[in-house]
């Protein structure tokens, strides 16, 4: 796997080296570049598996750089930066444009000894998988017998899945719908447990209603926003309540829009809207099917608007989406839903 770093400060591109370089011989620094506009240069001419994209630098900062390499040369970046937590702002910035994960860099403790090495690889072993899986074909979701409509007294459900580029479309989606929607909203963004919440606090900034994890055995109700809060799968019961799962095990997206979708399409005694947004491979794409095959309003992300056209692509290859549009115009299309 080739690798390229791009950070402005050499002892840290020197560190980035050494940790890289210590996982496999197979991973291979492509090149290097200390601005965001010098990697965009870089890209252009070399692309890499992977960027390992520092956020604050000179002449061009890596959320704009995110943006520009995801336009004209698009492949896995990973936001490595000094304080995640501190550049939180910034880090859901890059990852709208097209990050897929963030994680500090790591440093030299007392004694030469590095630390935080190791939560680092195993973010760059993540970023591989997905790469990797990021062309597969899709598993077949398992679908058992659905449940009987008995829609009284049941809210309306719009379910949402999202992934590269999520965060944007996400908000823009959300700035959408008015304060007294009347429906449950849950969202399944492919993101770190440890985002989360800094995820749901932002996405607040942008809409009426309120945004809050979903917990575990928590009853979703009207007027909320739900966001998947670990790296296990939420679904939904049959006694119509939240739980998490770490089932399939072998799903490299998580948490699983498809997995979510098909706990819907066996619990939600009431049909409703299943979206699918911008992201990398093709999770989202059966359980909608799915769910238009049992009567729900389907709709997917338009190419054009789209930072990653995986998930929206493989939906509309299926068949799956009765509505192809931009975020905004998805939202506008929910808020006029009469339910």
């Amino acid at each position: 796997m080739r690798i390229a770093i791009v950070n402005d400060m050499k002892m840290a591109v020197e560190i980035l080296r050494r940790v890289v370089a210590s996982k496999s011989p197979q991973y291979e620094i492509a090149w290097v570049a200390y601005d965001g506009k010098e990697a965009v240069e870089k890209c252009g001419k070399d692309t890499p598996d992977i960027i390992l994209m520092d956020l604050l630098m000179p002449v061009m900062n890596g959320a704009e750089a995110t943006r520009e390499i995801m336009a004209k040369s698009p492949c896995g970046i990973l936001i490595v930066t000094s304080s995640v937590s501190t550049n939180s702002a910034k880090v859901f910035e890059a990852m709208s444009y097209g990050a897929l994960d963030a994680v500090n860099t790591p440093v030299l403790g007392p004694g030469g000894k590095l630390e935080g090495a190791a939560p680092f690889l195993q973010k760059l072993e993540r970023l591989e998988v997905l790469c990797k899986n990021s062309v597969s074909q899709p598993q077949p979701v398992k679908l058992a017998s659905a449940a009987a409509e008995k829609s009284a007294g049941t809210p309306y459900l719009a379910a949402i899945g999202s992934s590269t580029g999520g965060p944007a479309a996400l908000a823009k989606l959300l700035a959408e719908l008015p304060a007294d929607f009347g429906a449950v909203v849950v969202i399944i963004q492919h993101i770190d447990r440890e985002f989360a919440a800094g995820l749901a606090e932002w996405l607040g900034m942008f809409t009426k209603l309120k945004v809050n994890l979903a917990v575990e055995g928590q009853t979703p109700s009207p007027n909320n926003i739900y966001l998947a809060a670990t790296n296990d799968n939420l679904v939904i019961t049959a006694g119509m309540k939240f739980e998490y799962t770490v089932e399939p095990i072998e799903l490299p997206y998580r948490p699983s829009v498809d997995v979510f979708f098909e706990s819907v399409y066996r619990h939600w005694p009431r049909t409703g809207t299943a979206v699918v947004l911008t992201g990398i491979g093709r999770d989202g794409a059966q359980g909608l099917l799915a769910l238009k095959n049992k009567g729900w309003k389907t709709m997917s992300q338009n190419k054009e608007s789209c930072v990653v056209y995986g998930m929206p692509k493989a939906a509309a290859e299926l068949g799956a989406s009765t509505i192809i549009l931009s975020p905004e115009q998805i939202g506008q299309e929910l808020a006029k839903t009469n339910f």
